[in-house]
């Protein structure tokens, strides 16, 4: 019996991809690196410091990762105070309410920042509706290790079978399904080339799992 739900952020409640496209692409700028839409596209799900460490490697680079984070943040922070027309995905927000009138448990398993998470649940007035939000910045390994949604299920007090998961990334299925939860995966209009092979169920539009419809298809 579904008992909690587990949402990714970025690209399944906000579309802040074009603002991280944007902060990344300066950052690249900034130290001199061309990165192939192939490269960018596979980071799609991970942590900003994973990202990094990975993109040092690549190239070489003499800076540290964390200076890397620390650029791209900097970038991040300006668009973010100057976009005024960023909005939540289209459903998102009734699907969320649905679901917490319903009675399920909301937890939010993000590889975003815990500053830039908080960013968007303040600004959108979230909170009421998540139990708890994880961080995978915080956490030793990023999507797709499943460690993320693990304690993002430990969080919502319910086993991972009593748990689903909303991703829309290759890197974020891959972690659902190797925590041995049911993931729906959302393919979305700002999600670029995700595989979605290996989510339980795919959609395009939140008015396919409602409480009662994703109910009717788990039991």
């Amino acid at each position: 019996m579904l008992k909690a739900v587990i949402f990714d952020m970025d690209g399944v409640i906000i579309d802040s991809e074009p603002l991280h496209n944007k902060a990344y692409n300066d950052m690249f700028n900034e130290v001199g690196i061309d990165v192939s839409k192939e490269l960018y596209e596979s980071f799609t799900g991970q942590s900003t410091i994973n990202i990094c460490k990975r993109l040092c490697n690549y190239f070489n680079l003499e800076q540290a990762p964390e200076t890397l984070v620390a650029l791209k943040r900097k970038h991040y922070k300006q668009f973010f105070e100057s976009d005024s027309g960023l909005t939540l995905i289209d459903g998102v927000l009734d699907l969320i309410k649905d679901y917490h009138n319903n009675g399920l448990t909301l937890v939010l398993g993000s590889s975003a920042s815990m500053g830039g998470i908080n960013q968007i649940f303040e600004r959108f007035d979230l909170n009421q509706y998540f139990k708890a939000k994880l961080s995978g910045a915080d956490l030793k390994e990023s999507k797709p290790n499943p460690e993320i949604f693990i304690k993002a299920a430990e969080a919502s007090g319910f086993k991972p079978e009593e748990c689903i998961v909303i991703e829309d990334s290759t890197n974020g299925i891959k972690a659902a399904n190797a925590a041995g939860i049911y993931c729906v995966g959302y393919d979305s209009f700002h999600s670029k080339n995700q595989d979605y092979s290996l989510a339980n169920k795919v959609i395009s539009n939140f008015n396919e799992i409602t409480f009662d419809k994703i109910n009717a298809i788990l039991n």
